[in-house]
């Protein structure tokens, strides 16, 4: 029997599985396998190469680099380590070039050889070098190969306060040449950790922060200013290709695709990955190489996010010369957070995580683990391109016309974030997207949704649910929502309504005005939960003052606070982090379910705080920015008992947590 027959019986299968059993889950399709790591080593990965024997090189945020043989656990299972270099500082990135590494060091890149192969570095020869300030968010990366032979590194912006560019050449993409010299590309970048190569362009991709809405992937040529103007303070420098003063960029919360249209430089992003609802911190970027041995999407991106580790998925297309797309959800449930992914002998993928002070929902401080395919296809929105009147979903396997063709199956919004100093931004000018009509391709595997040409908006993120839509096998979507950038609408003919499908024709017209989501439909937490000024009646003031901060890893300060019952109580919270976060408190073993009700949020979350309207939430701060503060008042619980606080910004509320113990 034929591969490809096979892999459609075992679908066909899974889906007969599904009816009978349980839904499809991730691990059906794409299995994560773990890399058992010796106890005493500190496997803190930044940086991950695939040699030509099988062995997999490892770098460290410790400042190592391991060779591990047998990563693909074949015969008893077991890899071997054995430590090749040692007393770097924290790398994050790494090169293997045949006989030799380049790895990128705070300060440098450095040449690591084995001259007498016996299995350890005896060269450390210094290939290129930067200037250092000393600040610890001075992180650099790469070296990653270009198909021309050239190489790219960045480097992170300092943190004081908000991002900043106290050495020469922070904030900037740059070109590193086979002889060791380095050539300023591009800048405007913050926090850059992955970047590479697709089709001929660079792209690389951005932390939510100053400047940064949200997470994004951005094309960069040369000369391209990507957003943050830090790293302007040196596009004076005779090197530099960028034009660009700081002084020329306006801070006004309008969208950055806005501002671009009249600021010549500026360039918006290809992709955006709204915050919350696809990750919190992109890291590193992989095109899909293996041929189709990684399953149905050759060709198009897979990107990490540390922060929620998780990889997501990316597909592209030029539109009138300009890059766009669309991402969505691929897999969930890695331990630690994702920073660097490189591809297998064998098609799979080993995936380098590390947590530290950086914060991840998965549990484990650090990890190696290896994504394998399974052989079967999962149903999902393979693509999603733009029309010269709307979209067109293709799919992986051939839709049920009935659920595709039905406008009930699909929810549609766009919306954009604001292009400001501050840290991150909310959700703005969010607007329902009714459809107009569907168009179904005679084999099920397209579906042209078609829009009134003004609900179009460039520069906008534009999510498509598919919620509704089943396979002709009966699957639900596995990842049922993608959110395509449009910087273009693409030419062509517009749909005839006679093609549309006959449930959307009958659609009543008014449900196809336009309309903006009005915010006093939206839910809101009551303002007596977040009371800011001391109540006239306290005239004695508070009976007790707490207060509360943050550290590293996710985690308050203080893992438990006993208050009096019926006490008043001046609620400190410190967010003395270089992240948002909030502070919730909440009735005994609430957290999680508050903290899940807040994920449920949508587009709604950034509005509210992330604070879901439930009962299960007593007292809240706002959404705060870093290095910021706000006290709350209130009275303590009258009955006794263990309460909660817990920080319900997505993707914090598992670690989050503290005990606010109420005693008589």
């Amino acid at each position: 029997m034929k591969k490809s027959a096979l892999i459609t019986l075992l679908t066909l299968g899974f889906g007969f599985v599904q009816a009978q059993n349980r839904p499809m889950t991730e691990d059906d399709y794409y299995r994560i396998v773990t890399i058992p790591i010796p106890e005493q080593i500190e496997m803190e990965v930044g940086g991950l190469a695939v040699l030509p024997d099988g062995r997999l090189a490892a770098s460290t945020r410790r400042g190592e680099v391991w060779m591990i043989s047998n990563p693909y656990l074949k015969g008893n299972g077991q890899p071997t380590f054995r430590r090749f270099a040692s007393g770097l500082h924290e790398p994050l990135g790494l090169h293997y070039r045949g006989d030799h590494f380049l790895i990128t060091q705070r300060g440098e890149v450095t040449k690591l050889v084995d001259t007498d192969q016996d299995g350890v570095a005896d060269v450390y020869d210094s290939f290129a070098r930067w200037p250092l300030s000393g600040n610890y968010h001075q992180y650099s990366y790469g070296p990653v190969p270009l198909p021309n032979g050239e190489m790219i590194v960045t480097l992170n912006l300092d943190w004081i306060g908000r991002g900043a560019s106290q050495s020469q050449w922070r904030g900037w993409m740059l070109k590193l040449g086979n002889d060791g010299k380095l050539t300023p590309w591009a800048t405007g970048l913050r926090s850059p950790a992955g970047f590479g190569s697709y089709q001929g362009d660079i792209f690389y991709t951005e932390n939510q922060g100053d400047w940064v809405g949200s997470g994004r992937m951005t094309h960069l040529a040369q000369g391209d200013f990507a957003g943050n103007p830090a790293g302007l303070r040196w596009s004076n420098s005779p090197e530099s290709p960028v034009k660009l003063r700081p002084e020329d960029i306006p801070d006004t919360g309008e969208p950055l695709y806005d501002v671009a249209q009249r600021v010549p430089g500026i360039k918006p992003p290809a992709v955006w990955f709204p915050h919350t609802l696809m990750g919190i911190s992109t890291s590193d970027l992989k095109e899909d190489t293996t041929g189709g041995t990684f399953g149905p999407f050759k060709g198009q991106l897979f990107v990490g996010d540390q922060g929620h580790s998780k990889i997501m998925r990316v597909n592209m297309e030029k539109v009138n010369g300009v890059w766009q797309g669309a991402c969505f959800l691929f897999r969930e449930g890695f331990q630690s957070g994702i920073i660097r992914m490189v591809w297998g002998l064998d098609g799979s993928m080993f995936v380098g995580q590390t947590s530290r002070g950086w914060s991840a929902t998965g549990k484990s401080p650090f990890g190696i683990q290896r994504l394998v395919w399974t052989g079967a296809t999962p149903f999902e929105m393979h693509s999603i391109r733009s029309t010269s009147d709307g979209f067109e979903i293709t799919f992986t396997q051939p839709a049920d016309k009935a659920t595709a063709g039905n406008p009930a199956s699909y929810q549609l919004n766009s919306f954009n974030y604001k292009y400001h100093h501050t840290y991150g931004s909310p959700i703005i000018n969010a607007q329902e997207l009714p459809l107009k009509g569907i168009v179904l391709s005679d084999d099920g595997l397209k579906a042209r949704l078609v829009l009134d040409e003004s609900a179009l908006r460039k520069g906008y993120i534009h999510e498509l649910k598919a919620e509704g839509v089943r396979s002709a096998a009966g699957l639900s979507l596995l990842h049922n929502v993608g959110y395509y950038t449009l910087n273009e609408i693409a030419s062509g003919s517009r749909a005839d309504a006679a093609q549309f499908t006959a449930s959307s024709r009958s659609t009543p017209a008014a449900s196809h005005a336009n309309h903006t989501m009005p915010t006093e439909a939206m839910p809101s937490a009551s303002s007596a939960k977040r009371i800011n000024e001391q109540p006239a009646a306290w005239t004695n003031g508070p009976d007790q003052v707490v207060t509360l901060g943050t550290k590293p890893g996710l985690k308050f300060d203080l893992p438990e606070v006993q208050v009096k019952a019926g006490s008043r109580v001046k609620w400190v919270f410190n967010n003395n982090d270089d992240m948002l976060h909030n502070c919730v408190i909440t009735k005994p073993g609430a957290a999680n379910p508050v903290g899940e009700a807040a994920l449920g949020l949508g587009l709604k979350g950034a509005e509210l705080n992330y604070i879901p309207p439930t009962d299960n939430v007593l007292y809240h701060t706002g959404l705060m920015q870093p290095e910021s503060s706000e006290a709350i008042y209130f009275v303590a619980p009258t009955r006794p008992g263990d309460y909660q606080y817990v920080c319900t910004f997505p993707g914090h509320h598992t670690l989050m947590q503290g005990k606010l113990k109420v005693v008589k």
